[in-house]
């Protein structure tokens, strides 16, 4: 159902079975896929792709010029999965061509009230943004993810699957996997055993992500000496694979 006074671009591709509230604007090269749910009063603007099965609250501004000094009108893009929850009053930008020319929501991601998206960022799947969580530009969001409350990440930073900020987080440095932070600035204070227990890491599994944890922060190692002892733990623990990768391959530093 489109609304009557709904404004859509002649050259908006909209799916079957898509809802469109009423003050609601859909603009040029804008596609909607087929399920989604767009509440009132929502500005779209192209080039933006939606996937399946999206609801996206009133007043929120999807697809709009990134905010960066460096933008002079080129065509960048925006692309949204599917499943996603987009609360009121959130803002998602396009991308910029001096970082790749699109920004990135990946599927099943929860994005409360107030959050803010900011060109470039690349986020995965199954993450989850309290409110008024903000990303700055060109940050990377792996998967598992939850961010708390008012939680403020810098730009170029890269946040590593199944981290969990505290509300009020203040991240300038790149998060690794399973780790979680908290404060201003933010300083790690531990592994994420709650969010793991919930994906269903074994004990053992843990276990083994604690002496990683321990390696990188309780030692005193350089980041490449932290690397090569857990490659040891790698052997049998499959699960630090995810964590060696995110240390060799950051860039600008890990939180300290």
């Amino acid at each position: 159902m489109i609304h009557k006074t709904a404004i859509i671009d002649s050259s908006a591709v909209i799916a079957d079975e898509v809802s469109i509230g009423p003050f609601t604007i859909i603009g040029a090269g804008v596609e909607i896929g087929s399920g989604c749910k767009i509440e009132s009063n929502v500005v779209i603007k192209g080039p933006t792709k939606i996937g399946k099965n999206t609801h996206i609250y009133q007043f929120s501004s999807i697809g709009e010029d990134p905010q960066d000094k460096k933008y002079a009108g080129e065509l960048t893009t925006l692309e949204i999965g599917d499943n996603n929850l987009i609360r009121e009053n959130v803002t998602i930008n396009r991308g910029t061509l001096q970082g790749g020319g699109v920004t990135k929501i990946g599927n099943n991601n929860w994005i409360m009230a107030y959050v803010h998206i900011a060109h470039d960022c690349i986020v995965g799947n199954d993450n989850i943004f309290a409110n008024n969580t903000t990303l700055a530009g060109h940050v990377i969001i792996d998967n598992f993810i939850i961010l708390g409350g008012f939680t403020l990440v810098s730009q170029f930073n890269h946040i590593g699957s199944y981290a969990f900020s505290a509300m009020g987080s203040v991240i300038s440095r790149n998060v690794p996997p399973y780790i979680l932070v908290s404060g201003h600035m933010a300083k790690p204070v531990g592994v994420n055993i709650e969010g793991l227990r919930r994906h269903a890491f074994t004990a053992q599994q843990i276990k083994s992500i604690k002496q990683a944890y321990k390696l990188t922060y309780r030692l005193s190692l350089k980041i490449t000496q932290a690397s090569s002892a857990i490659q040891e733990l790698e052997q049998v623990n499959s699960e630090l694979s995810l964590y060696t990768t995110f240390l060799d391959q950051q860039q600008g530093g890990i939180i300290r």
